[in-house]
């Protein structure tokens, strides 16, 4: 799939919908080669899909079934991967994937947050219920999920180890990482004790590695895309996909605005040049976070 610009009727809310005047739009570079970014749920051709599903805004109409106290208030949130997403003036959106924004931070900051540290709470705490003192691995510490992964199981206590460059070492330590082992230079397997948990954003021989390296009633969790087409049963159950998920997002929220929790913006573009955001090596991006596609307020 090409991004391409376009002209489109502004969206109304159904019923039971809000539509959300975007302020940013957080980017996910191999969505436009997603399955639900070309096909529909039943599988049909989808046409003129809309990316970007993690976004910041201000709530401007609600369905008749809603409250219309809604309306005016500023709001981050993560769309389902079959609607339309955020690159756009406007969206719509349901109450159930929408969370008031994180007061202390930009739109352009809040819409880096919503899929990537969903998915590390969900990871870490639905899918592998992650407990206090319990030691951890991270792989991909310094990539946009890794580093909630690591946020997030340090605030709940747990002993975090990450895997990253040796360039970025040093904010993943800061993060909250106790150890951050080099994949360039060193075998994790090599240099480590069996852990609790294992966290794998990067997929591959990466993962096949780490299976040895739980401890008995150990627990692993995938991300990499490879998971999703695999037929091997383990990796199959390792593997998930994010979730919209409001109450989650309201608790992310306030970790946010009482600085336990910070995420990063590699880039901003503005909407004119959305495509962009969607190539590789984005101009003046830096090493950390998302690029963000920034929607003028006017």
């Amino acid at each position: 799939m090409v991004l391409t610009p376009s002209e489109a009727p502004q969206p109304s809310p159904g019923e039971k919908e809000v539509l959300i005047r975007v302020r940013a739009a957080g980017v996910t570079p191999t969505e436009l080669s997603w399955y639900p970014t070309t096909h529909t749920k039943i599988g049909t051709p989808r046409i003129g899909a809309i990316p970007g599903h993690e976004f910041s805004g201000v709530t401007v109409a609600v369905g008749g079934k809603l409250d219309s106290a809604m309306v005016g208030q500023e709001v981050y949130g993560m769309n389902d991967w079959f609607a339309d997403g955020a690159t756009a003036e406007y969206c719509l959106t349901q109450p159930e994937w929408i969370a008031p924004k994180p007061s202390t931070i930009s739109h352009e900051l809040a819409s880096t947050v919503p899929i990537s540290a969903l998915t590390a709470w969900q990871g870490l705490f639905d899918r592998c219920g992650l407990r206090a003192g319990e030691r951890l691995l991270v792989h991909g510490g310094s990539g946009a999920v890794g580093l909630f992964a690591v946020q997030l199981a340090r605030n709940h206590s747990a002993h975090v180890i990450a895997t990253a460059s040796a360039q970025k070492a040093d904010l993943v330590n800061q993060l909250g990482a106790e150890r951050v082992l080099d994949y360039r230079t060193s075998r994790f397997e090599d240099e480590l004790e069996p852990v609790d948990v294992i966290f794998d954003t990067v997929g591959g021989e990466t993962l096949e590695r780490s299976w040895k390296m739980l401890k008995a009633g150990g627990r692993i969790v995938t991300i990499a895309a490879q998971g999703e087409s695999t037929t091997e049963q383990r990796v199959k159950d390792a593997f998930f996909i994010v979730e919209p998920n409001a109450k989650q997002l309201e608790r992310i929220a306030q970790l946010i605005d009482g600085g336990d929790l910070k995420t990063f913006m590699s880039a901003s573009v503005p909407l004119s040049d959305a495509s962009k955001a969607y190539l590789k090596g984005t101009p003046g991006a830096s090493r950390f976070g998302k690029t963000v596609v920034s929607i003028s307020s006017s």
